[in-house]
């Protein structure tokens, strides 16, 4: 049987639905596991989530991971995620993206190397490093993987620094395990076009200084909503959706919750605001993005159905 340890991997269940002619009829299920108990498994397939009691659980295992997605797919993604969190300051090397947002996020403040960069590889990283010095920031490469493993091998060679490894988990709206019960005295979530104040405080307090050019990578994106849960006048939760991609993809970021506020079921009030939001706009997919070692949201994100789609690095130049 399986083990907690196998929470977070694919696995394939074959359950007892029936008996026919004093004989067990037997369904498979493959996805993967987000929730262990003592009396239920909780798989994430790709028709849903799917609930199984334990005592019908004939035989159940780990299995490999699914296949990579496709370098198309990745790009799209990333796309979409561009569009989501967009630089105030763009340029391009052929397909390459270059952003830059006054040094606020990585994201905003690194060169995108999807597609072809219209010149050998040594002179487009010779080229953003020109590009972002005419700034006067650092150079970054946002190197999403496995797809620009060949930039990423170029920037060892060159001493380049690595951040922590981002995990892009997706899951398809469709896939959210029903909204559990909230408390009658429950504060509500508020949706917002323009984001009040104290959101911007929120987010300048987890990602330092808030210029003029974050504000635009915060509010400059067509259809945008801004969640917020206030107490007697107090913010305790912020969250950020965005729908972007051809209208696919929805965007989830900035889900924050005060330190006194935390273990109560708000962050997953903000995700469920928010995927309402998404699915009314016609979202049919979500998208997040996560530091590995951030095992708290991580571990949330997995009992609501994430899974990772692919990872990044953001490399970083070496002091001139």
């Amino acid at each position: 049987m399986l083990r907690q340890q196998d929470v977070g991997h694919r696995i394939v269940v074959r359950r007892v639905v029936g008996v026919r002619a004093g004989r067990p009829l037997f369904s498979d299920a493959l996805g993967e596991l987000v929730e262990l108990d003592e009396t239920h498994l909780t798989l994430a397939t790709g028709q849903g989530r799917l609930r199984v009691p334990l005592d019908e659980v004939h035989r159940a295992k780990r299995v490999p991971p699914a296949r990579r997605p496709t370098a198309t797919a990745v790009v799209e993604l990333e796309l979409a995620a561009d569009e989501a969190w967009p630089a105030a300051v763009r340029g391009r090397l052929g397909d390459w993206l270059l952003r830059a947002a006054a040094g606020w996020s990585g994201r905003a403040n690194s060169a995108l190397p999807v597609g072809d960069p219209d010149r050998p590889l040594s002179a487009a990283l010779d080229a953003v490093e020109s590009w972002y010095a005419d700034l006067g920031q650092p150079a970054m490469v946002n190197t999403p993987l496995p797809l620009a493993a060949p930039v990423g091998a170029e920037l060892d060679a060159r001493g380049w620094d690595a951040r922590p490894l981002v995990l892009v988990q997706t899951v398809p709206l469709a896939a959210l395990p029903p909204a559990p019960p909230v408390a009658a005295d429950a504060p509500p979530v508020e949706l917002a076009g323009t984001p009040s104040e104290d959101w911007f405080a929120v987010a300048a307090g987890r990602k330092g200084d808030l210029p003029d050019a974050a504000r635009q990578v915060l509010t400059a994106v067509d259809r945008v909503r801004f969640a917020q849960v206030y107490a007697d006048g107090t913010l305790l939760a912020t969250g950020r959706g965005t729908v972007t991609g051809q209208g696919r993809w929805l965007g989830l970021s900035l889900i924050e919750v005060a330190p006194g506020a935390r273990r109560r079921g708000l962050a997953r009030q903000v995700v469920r605001a928010l995927v309402e939001w998404g699915r009314a706009e016609g979202a049919t997919q979500a998208f997040l993005q996560v530091e590995q070692r951030n095992t708290a949201a991580v571990g949330l994100y997995r009992s609501l159905g994430f899974t990772t789609h692919h990872t990044y690095l953001t490399r970083v130049a070496p002091p001139a």
